[in-house]
C-alpha cells in the first residue's frame, strides 16, 4: 500500500514538474509572440543647440531585432524644460517604421537642456524605463554650459552577479561609481568586514566600473570605505547578504559563455536540480537542466550562431522559482550593413555646390537620414543608431559613451562591455508572472491604424445605440483649406470613427447628434494621448557628451549672428506692387474659388450666400432654393424635402462629392458659400442624369464666418502635428533673401533617404555657407532586414 502510495506521488512530481517546463516554454513563446516590445532611437541634425533654432530629427522603431513595419501608427515625442514644464507634445506617424519631425526652441529659452521622450503607445504597458530620454544641451552666452562651479556628488552602487551574494560560496561584486550627472568618477579604495579586517581594494577598470571577490561566513557584513579623485572619504554598505541560495558567474570565452553555478554541498537549502534558461528578445534560445548537488556545475553556452545583443541566463529550481540571473553581450558583428558616401562635386568655398552620393550594396531597400554640418562646431560621437538599438536601449540606467563598446571586439573592450552587463538593472520578464502562466496587462492597445477624426457617445442608452444614430460634424481648418462636412455612423458601443479622415494640426468643428440620442455628450479624440505623466526635468542626466568648448564656441558664435541678421532682416518690407487687372463679378470670384472641373462655368444658376445677407433668415438650403429656379419643384413639408425637375431628381453635390438629401438638409445656410444649379441633363464627374444637379459649397477661407455652426456644440481638437520641410537655400538661380548673409550650422538635413532594390544609389545635392571650411557628414539608417548603419566622414 505504502508502494503505490509513494509511487503515486512520485507520478505526481514528475507531472507537475514536466507540466511547469512545458508551461514556461509556452508562456516565454506567447511574450515573444504576442508582447512583443518596441524601442526606439531619435536621429538628430546636430547635437547641440541654440535658443530660437529648431530642432530637426528622425525616429526609427524597432520590434525585437526587426524594423517595426506592423508596429505601432502613431509616435509621441514630449520637450520638456529644465523644470518639468511640458514645452510641446508632438504626434507623429509612422511609415516604415520611422517618422520624423522637428522642435522650435523658443527664443527666450533660458534652460541649459530640454529633455527629450520619446515612446509608442504600445510601450507604456511595460516598464517606462526602457522608455527613449535624452536631455539636449542648450548654448548660452557662457560657454561653460556644464558648469564647473557644480560640485560633483559621486554615487558608488554595488551590483552582485547574479542579483543576490550569498553566504559560504564566492560571490564576484561588480560597482559603478558615476556623479549626478551620469559621469564616471575615478576612486580607490577597500572592502572591509564588519571585524575590520581588509577584504579585498576597490579597482576601477574602466569608466568607473570595476569588480571584487568575497566569500561571506554566516552574520559577515561588509562596507567599502573610499576617496573620490578629490581626496573627500566616502563609506559605502554593501548589500545584505543572504543565508540561503546560490552564486552564478558567467566569464566571456571567444565565442563561448562559460557558467558556473555555486552553491553549499548538502545544505538543507541547497536546491538540488536547477534549470538554465537563455532568452533574446524575450525569444527562448536554450534551456539546460543540471544537478548542484555536489555544490557546483559549469558547462558551455555556444554563441556564434545568436544574433548580437543582450543574452539572459536565468536560474530556476526544480519548481522553476528564479533564483539567480546574469546578462551578457553578444556581439557577432551581423548588425552593420555597409553604405558608402562619395563626394561627386565638391564645394569648400562660399555658397559652393557639393554633392554626394550615398550606395547600398546588393541592392538593400533601407531608410536613411542624413545631415551635414560645419565640421568646427560641436559634435557628440558617444552614441548613435547602432550603440543604442542594440544596447542601451535594452538596459536601464545610462551608459557613458556606449559607442566606444562597439569600437572593435578585443578582448579588452569586450571585457568592460562585460562590466556593463554587470552594473546595469535590467528586466524584461517578471518571472513570478512567466512561471505562473500570467500575460502582461495591457492598457494600451497597440496604435495599428493611423490616427483618424473618431470619438464617443456619453449618455446614451444601449437601446438608443442600436438605432444606428449618427453625428455631423462641420470641420473647419485652416484659413484657405475651407470647411469639411463628415456623416459618421455610430457603433453600437458609443465609438464613431471616419477612417479616411487623417490630419494634421488643429481644427475646430461644430457637431450635432441625430434626434434619437439628442441629450447624450460627445468626446473626441480619445485615442490621442497627452504628454506621458511623469514629468522629467532636463537637468542633463540623460546627456553623455562631454563639453567641446572650442566647438560650443564656434556654434553659438555663428548661430547667435545668424539670428540677429534674421532679426535684423525681420522689419523690411518689399517695395509696393501695382497691379492692374479687369473687375471681376462677386458671382465670377466665387466660381474661380470654389468651383473647379466639370462644375466650373457655364450658364446655371449661381447664387452669392456670401453677400446675401437674407439667406440666414432660411432653416435649410432646400427652404432657401425654393421658388428660385424655374421648374425646380422642392416640397420641404416632408423630412427629407422631396426635389424633381422635368421629371427627375437632380443629383446632389456637396464639394463636388456625391451628398443625399438628409445629409444637405442638415447643413446650417450660414455654412454655405456658393450653390450652382444646373440645368437637366447634368453629368459631372461622379455621375448624374437627365434631372439636373445642385452643387453646394460650404464657406472657407475668408469667406468662413464666425457665426458658422451657430447652436451647435463646438470643440477643438488636434491631430497629427505638421511635419515641416528643412529650408536650404539654393544657390543656383537668383533669389532675393540669398542676398542675406549665410552662417548656417545645419547646411543639410534629410530625414528620407531611400534606396531600394532597383535603385541602391542616391545624389543629394546641398551648398554651402558663408564661412564654412569643412563639414561633418552623418549618415544612419535602417534596413528592410534590420541591419543597421552608422557612418561619420570629415569633407574637406
Amino acid at each position: 500500500m505504502m508502494k503505490r502510495l509513494f509511487a503515486t506521488l512520485l507520478i505526481l512530481v514528475f507531472t507537475f514538474l514536466y507540466t511547469a517546463a512545458q508551461n514556461i516554454d509556452s508562456v516565454i513563446e506567447r511574450y515573444a509572440n504576442n508582447y512583443a516590445q518596441e524601442r526606439t532611437y531619435l536621429q538628430y541634425d546636430k547635437s547641440t543647440y541654440v535658443p530660437g533654432e529648431t530642432i530637426w530629427f528622425k525616429a526609427y522603431l524597432m520590434e525585437g531585432m526587426y524594423p517595426a513595419e506592423r508596429g505601432s501608427k502613431t509616435f509621441y515625442t514630449d520637450w520638456t524644460d529644465d523644470k518639468g514644464n511640458v514645452l510641446s507634445h508632438l504626434v507623429s506617424p509612422v511609415q516604415e517604421a520611422t517618422t520624423n519631425g522637428q522642435f522650435d526652441i523658443p527664443a527666450n529659452y533660458s534652460g541649459k537642456f530640454i529633455h527629450v521622450k520619446a515612446y509608442t503607445k504600445w510601450m507604456l504597458n511595460f516598464d517606462t524605463a526602457f522608455l527613449y530620454e535624452k536631455d539636449i544641451m542648450i548654448l548660452s552666452r557662457n560657454p561653460t554650459t556644464l558648469s564647473a562651479k557644480t560640485a560633483v556628488v559621486p554615487t558608488l552602487v554595488f551590483f552582485p552577479e547574479g542579483g543576490d551574494a550569498v553566504e559560504g560560496v564566492v560571490n564576484k561584486i561588480a560597482f559603478k561609481v558615476n556623479d549626478q550627472l551620469g559621469r564616471p568618477v575615478k576612486i580607490n579604495g577597500v572592502v572591509k568586514n564588519n571585524q575590520g579586517k581588509i577584504i579585498d581594494s576597490l579597482r576601477v577598470f574602466h569608466d568607473g566600473m570595476g569588480y571584487f571577490f568575497i566569500s561571506p561566513k554566516p552574520d559577515e557584513t561588509f562596507i567599502a570605505k573610499w576617496k573620490d579623485d578629490k581626496g573627500i572619504e566616502y563609506t559605502t554598505p554593501l548589500p545584505v547578504i543572504k543565508p540561503s541560495g546560490i552564486s552564478l558567474r558567467v566569464t566571456l570565452s571567444g565565442n563561448r559563455r562559460n557558467f558556473s553555478i555555486s552553491s553549499v554541498p548538502g545544505a538543507a537549502t541547497n536546491p538540488g536540480i536547477i534549470h538554465i534558461v537563455g532568452t533574446q528578445n524575450q525569444f527562448q534560445v536554450f534551456k539546460v537542466t543540471k544537478d548542484v548537488t555536489s555544490g557546483n556545475v559549469q558547462g558551455a553556452i555556444p554563441t556564434q550562431d545568436l544574433p548580437s545583443g543582450i543574452l539572459t541566463i536565468t536560474v530556476f529550481d526544480d519548481k522553476w522559482n528564479p533564483l539567480a540571473e546574469r546578462i551578457t553581450y553578444i556581439n557577432n558583428q551581423e548588425y552593420t550593413f555597409t553604405a558608402e558616401m562619395n563626394v561627386q562635386r565638391w564645394g569648400l568655398n562660399k555658397r559652393a555646390r557639393n554633392e554626394i552620393e550615398i550606395a547600398v550594396p546588393d541592392s538593400l531597400p533601407a531608410n536613411f537620414a542624413v545631415s551635414v554640418t560645419d565640421a568646427d562646431i560641436d559634435a557628440d560621437s558617444s552614441n548613435n543608431i547602432i550603440s543604442h538599438l542594440l544596447l542601451t536601449g535594452d538596459l536601464k540606467g545610462q551608459v557613458y559613451n556606449p559607442w566606444y563598446y562597439f569600437s572593435s571586439t578585443t578582448d579588452v573592450v569586450s571585457g568592460n562591455l562585460d562590466l556593463v552587463m554587470l552594473t546595469h538593472g535590467w528586466r524584461r520578464f517578471k518571472w513570478e508572472n512567466v512561471t505562473k502562466g500570467k500575460m502582461p496587462v495591457i492598457g494600451f492597445p497597440k496604435d495599428t491604424s493611423y490616427l483618424t477624426l473618431s470619438g464617443k457617445v456619453y449618455g446614451a442608452t444601449p437601446s438608443q445605440l442600436r438605432e444606428k444614430p449618427y453625428v455631423i460634424l462641420v470641420i473647419s481648418q485652416k484659413a484657405g483649406e475651407g470647411n469639411k462636412i463628415l456623416y459618421i455612423p455610430v457603433e453600437p458601443s458609443g465609438v464613431f470613427n471616419e477612417p479616411s479622415f487623417v490630419f494634421f494640426d488643429t481644427a475646430h468643428l461644430y457637431y450635432q447628434l441625430s434626434k434619437s440620442i439628442k441629450e447624450a455628450s460627445l468626446q473626441f479624440m480619445e485615442n490621442r494621448l497627452p504628454p506621458f505623466r511623469n514629468r522629467i526635468a532636463a537637468r542633463g542626466v540623460f546627456y553623455n557628451q562631454l563639453g567641446d568648448t572650442t566647438g560650443n564656441s564656434r556654434h553659438f558664435q555663428l548661430s547667435d549672428e545668424m539670428a540677429r541678421l534674421l532679426q535684423q532682416y525681420e522689419g523690411k518690407v518689399l517695395e509696393n506692387v501695382i497691379l492692374k487687372t479687369k473687375t471681376k463679378t462677386p458671382l465670377q470670384v466665387l466660381d474661380e474659388k470654389y468651383a473647379s472641373g466639370l462644375f466650373s462655368g457655364g450658364d446655371g444658376y449661381q447664387f452669392d450666400l456670401v453677400n446675401d445677407k437674407l439667406s440666414f433668415g432660411s432653416p435649410n438650403i432646400f427652404s432657401y432654393l425654393q421658388g428660385k429656379v424655374a421648374g425646380l419643384n422642392i416640397n420641404t413639408t416632408g423630412n427629407p424635402p422631396s426635389l424633381e425637375w422635368r421629371g427627375g431628381s437632380p443629383s446632389l453635390f456637396l464639394d463636388e462629392s456625391l451628398a443625399d438629401v438628409s445629409l444637405l438638409s442638415s447643413i446650417s445656410v450660414s455654412d454655405v458659400a456658393y450653390i450652382k444649379v444646373f440645368r437637366p441633363p447634368f453629368f459631372g464627374p461622379a455621375g448624374g442624369g437627365s434631372g439636373g444637379a445642385i452643387a453646394i459649397y460650404t464657406r472657407r477661407g475668408n469667406d468662413a464666418q464666425n457665426v458658422t455652426g451657430k447652436g451647435l456644440a463646438s470643440n477643438n481638437i488636434s491631430g497629427y502635428t505638421v511635419i515641416r520641410q528643412f529650408y536650404a537655400p539654393n544657390y543656383s538661380s537668383f533669389n532675393a533673401a540669398n542676398e542675406r548673409q549665410d552662417l548656417r550650422t545645419t547646411l543639410y538635413w534629410n530625414p528620407q533617404v531611400i534606396t531600394t532594390a532597383l535603385k541602391n544609389k542616391v545624389l543629394l545635392t546641398f551648398y554651402n555657407n558663408d564661412v564654412s571650411k569643412k563639414f561633418r557628414v552623418i549618415i544612419e539608417g535602417m534596413g528592410k532586414d534590420g541591419r543597421l548603419v552608422h557612418l561619420e566622414q570629415i569633407m574637406e
